[in-house]
């Protein structure tokens, strides 16, 4: 009885060593865990998918231009005809973190009021309904209310542009300005992409006044390709609203399923092997 006892207790001893070990291989190379909305730091609100993350891997060179139509949506606001002239210019940053948004605007109603505008998730139609446009770009699901901080724009809306970098002057008929927006993307496939979206420009009450598409002018929206050797090199990985996280770094190919499960194997037969030698010596000195 000795021992089988003495035996039973080197198994299980080893048994859990093995268990112990296959626990802390898969939570340290499983999936990372969804991150939860938090309060900022700044006591800002923030979105329910947490505050914007900069965008550090647009590709360079690519560029979005959005011009507006000769006519406005809301009439009213140029009763003898036209529209606000101009276009809003976008290009990835040169080090691809953020877009460079330049406004050149003319011909702008003098209501003795400044113009909000933002990044709308849908494009223009056809017939230019600026209403079908829906919302503003939400990747974090931020929402309007309360309006925008903007000395706290990671817990601003990704699409609110002048609340993060100013609205627009009427009290000039000329309005030019730019600005890096380290929150917005050119980059295809993420929330924060706004190359298929529109701009729309309204009164402070909301009213719809024009909007224009963007489109892309020049570059490509899709990352280079490298061919060079496994490098320490920074990319993003989306959330759940499918904005990019904070940047990870990349170090080669990670072990395959197969190469990971034979390791695993290896170490239990080198385990149970170990214990079953020493429970040996153990019966012979007995």
């Amino acid at each position: 009885m000795r021992v089988s006892d003495s035996l039973s207790l080197l198994l299980a001893a080893a048994g859990s060593q093995v268990s112990a070990q296959s626990f802390v291989t898969t939570t340290s190379t499983g999936a990372t865990s969804a991150t939860s909305a938090t309060p900022s730091s700044t006591g800002s609100v923030t979105g329910e998918l947490g505050d914007a993350t900069v965008v550090t891997n647009n590709p360079p060179g690519v560029v979005y231009k959005a011009t507006f139509p000769e006519s406005a949506f809301f009439a009213p606001a140029f009763p003898n005809g036209g529209n606000i002239k101009g276009e809003i210019t976008a290009v990835a940053n040169s080090n691809g973190t953020g877009v460079v948004f330049s406004v050149k605007l003319s011909n702008l109603p003098k209501i003795g009021a400044s113009l909000p505008y933002h990044i709308h998730v849908d494009p223009v139609p056809a017939d230019g309904n600026c209403t079908a446009t829906l919302a503003h770009l939400d990747p974090f699901i931020r929402g309007e209310t309360p309006p925008c901080d903007k000395n706290a724009p990671a817990t601003c809306q990704v699409g609110d542009l002048s609340g993060k970098h100013g609205a627009i002057p009427t009290d000039q008929d000329t309005w030019e300005t730019s600005y890096v927006d380290l929150y917005a993307s050119t980059l295809e496939g993420i929330g924060a992409f706004f190359g298929n979206r529109s701009i729309v420009v309204h009164y402070p009450n909301k009213t719809r006044i024009t909007c224009a598409s963007f489109v892309k002018v020049g570059g490509s929206a899709s990352l280079p390709v490298t061919t060079s050797a496994p490098t320490s090199t920074p990319t993003a990985s989306p959330t759940q609203g499918g904005n990019s996280t904070a940047p990870t770094t990349t170090r080669g190919a990670a072990p395959s399923i197969s190469s990971s499960v034979a390791a695993a194997v290896s170490g239990l037969r080198t385990g149970v092997a170990g214990a079953l030698v020493f429970g040996a010596a153990v019966v012979f000195m007995l």
